[in-house]
């Protein structure tokens, strides 16, 4: 493999045109090498680790389907890889079939995109099976089977078009996370920060922490000591630590740059209190990303109730 970006295959995946964006906005500061499709986000993290890709590219979330678990745990896992940008893709998924199919009886996409076509696949009684990427499931769609992916894939593998921007809720978005060596990253990340204008860019850091010491009241200390240094946390998430049972690792995104004083001070003090600490990934964001607006109330899960409701609502939403 040449010195290029590494991606999850194959041609025609969100991840690859995650890649196509990330390398035009990137523009001199993106590798030259060609883009490689691999097989799984593993095999990118160990591209990366082992110098045969300059960079790699991985989906982390999705706004439907939440974080991406092997990019996670790949990232939590590896002492060589770091994240030090991001790619922010709008997601809609489009139904292909094979020229001339038979009767259709499966549903066909990467497990998150299947999640977001259930209604298409519910109506039309399809059986769903996972594929590897979405790209993967076109590719390899059979004569009985709908598969569902990026619009460029009818046109990469011949397929027919049967249904456009089928995804059950419009404006779903994936992040994805641009993968170098850790320790290549202070400096790739020192010429991000001379390409952006630092004024209007809006930094955030992905966390790894881990208690060498738990019980009661362990996740409130950590939290407590973002707001006590004013970091905001925008999201958290738990993994398992593979060693031991009924360990986990807090994986925790912040708004704010490693460098800024008040990062250092936070670290500091979760360091103080026993916490081991990594960095997974700091990376330049839209600053309107995930903000709150003053909408968020019409699409809090149903069911939920706030202050003011009546009793019968509290007692339901709350089991009072």
């Amino acid at each position: 493999m040449s010195a290029g970006v590494a991606y999850l295959g194959p041609e025609g995946t969100f991840t690859h045109q995650a890649v196509l964006d990330w390398a035009a906005r990137a523009g001199a500061r993106a590798p030259h090498g060609p883009a490689e499709a691999l097989e799984s986000v593993g095999e990118v993290h160990d591209a990366v680790a082992s110098g045969a890709a300059a960079r790699g590219v991985v989906a982390i979330e999705s706004s439907v389907e939440g974080y991406v678990v092997p990019s996670v745990d790949a990232l939590v896992g590896s002492s060589d890889v770091v994240a030090i940008d991001e790619v922010v893709l709008p997601i809609s998924f489009d139904a292909f079939v094979r020229p001339g199919h038979g009767e259709l009886t499966e549903a066909t996409a990467h497990p998150h995109g299947l999640a977001q076509v259930s209604r298409f696949v519910a109506e039309r009684g399809l059986r769903p099976v996972p594929a590897s990427s979405n790209a993967a499931a076109c590719r390899d769609v059979t004569e009985h089977q709908v598969a569902f992916g990026p619009r460029v894939c009818g046109t990469l593998y011949g397929l027919e078009t049967i249904g456009r921007a089928v995804e059950d809720f419009g404006g779903a978005r994936t992040r994805f996370l641009v993968l170098a060596r850790r320790d290549e990253a202070r400096t790739l990340l020192a010429a991000t920060r001379q390409a952006v204008d630092t004024a209007e860019t809006a930094w955030r850091t992905m966390l790894a922490v881990t208690p060498v010491v738990t019980g009661p009241g362990v996740l409130a200390r950590i939290t407590a000591a973002f707001g006590e240094r004013r970091v905001n946390m925008s999201s958290l998430v738990t993994r398992p630590l593979k060693a031991r049972a009924n360990q986990y690792v807090f994986v925790m995104t912040f708004d704010a740059a490693p460098w800024d004083a008040s990062v250092h001070a936070l670290l500091g003090d979760l360091l103080a209190a026993g916490d081991s600490l990594k960095v997974l990934g700091a990376f330049p964001g839209d600053p309107d990303d995930g903000a709150l607006d003053g909408v968020l109330a019409d699409h809090v899960p149903l069911g939920s109730v706030v202050a003011g409701a009546d009793g019968p609502d509290l007692e339901r939403g709350l089991l009072w």
